[in-house]
């Protein structure tokens, strides 16, 4: 039988589109890709698949589950099946550089930033930015990985050089431009189908950290949820901007059926993308406020691409 194919690497993520999935009786099976094999040569089931692996698999101890769900990703489309969030999806989730290189191909504005490997070249890069405050971000992050704000190159010096540095995963670190808004909030945009669904308000006040899930891990200081203090979450009722349009248009020429990309306005009004999620989570809290649920429509849309499919 055909049935939704969810790829992933986190229960707890995954739990709020199971409970979904069961709600509208949709036929479903989880694939958790934090280890198995790929037999190239096997036909994949039948149905459609939903990538929802996440850059910040290995904080959880899945070091490799991105590789190996790029690796699945590309059998199911060599083999026609349909797939939402893709390969191309999977490299812009794990890399910081491929998804700015990606956005502003599609004109989108987004901070300065210079890629470094090596101690060295870190120091370098933050020369060459040649602009303070900036800060400094792991390329393969997710949940705020890395993310410090520096004033002074003696300042990160001291930190590069200093027992505290935390390299990427990928060993790729970005120094880039702080943008200051003139209030302490950025918004999350929401897309299901490629098409805007929502805008949430979060508040940055407490950190950068901003990952929405109703579940994160207790390291996380800053993590808006769970038992560390909560940052706000307000969906917008009614958000309009220019740049919606641009991004629909960039989640297309990517083929990226779902994802969460953040964006910050500075005080003269220019409009940054700065992060995309394409295994977005949604916050309850905010949804029950507003009265519209994320995975519900997920689970609708994927409902609707199977029936699609079967009835073809």
């Amino acid at each position: 039988m055909a049935k939704i194919h969810v790829l992933h690497e986190n229960n707890e993520w995954t739990d709020h589109l199971v409970k979904r999935l069961d709600e509208l009786a949709l036929p479903y099976e989880l694939w958790h890709l934090d280890e198995g094999m790929i037999d190239i040569e096997a036909n994949p089931p039948e149905g459609v698949f939903y990538n929802r692996m996440s850059a910040s698999s290995h904080t959880r101890g899945h070091r490799y589950a991105p590789e190996l769900t790029e690796g699945v990703l590309a059998w199911l489309e060599a083999n026609e099946r349909t797939v939402f969030n893709g390969t191309r999806a999977i490299r812009l989730e794990v890399s910081k550089v491929n998804q700015y290189t990606a956005l502003r191909r599609e004109g989108i504005r987004v901070p300065k930033t210079i890629a470094a490997v090596g101690k060295e070249q870190i120091m370098k890069a933050a020369e060459a930015l040649g602009m303070t405050p900036f800060i400094t971000k792991h390329n393969r992050a997710g949940k705020g990985l890395g993310v410090q704000l520096f004033h002074t190159i003696e300042a990160l010096r001291e930190y590069v050089y200093g027992p505290t540095f935390e390299d990427s995963v990928d060993g790729i670190t970005l120094i880039q431009q702080y943008i200051e808004a003139p209030q302490p909030f950025i918004t999350r945009c929401e897309f299901i189908g490629g098409k805007f669904l929502y805008a949430v308000r979060v508040d940055t006040s407490e950190g950068f950290e901003l990952c929405p899930a109703d579940a994160c891990s207790i390291e996380d200081l800053f993590c808006p949820v769970g038992e560390t203090p909560p940052a706000k979450f307000e969906i917008v009722e009614g958000f309009d901007d220019p740049i919606l349009a641009q991004l629909e248009a960039f989640l297309a020429a990517n083929e990226i059926a779902v994802a969460g990309i953040e964006i910050i306005e500075d005080k003269d009004g220019n409009v940054y993308a700065y992060d995309v999620n394409t295994n977005t989570n949604y916050n309850s809290d905010a949804e029950a406020k507003a009265g519209t649920y994320g995975m519900l429509e997920l689970a609708t849309f994927l409902g609707d691409a199977l029936h699609a499919k079967t009835t073809k």
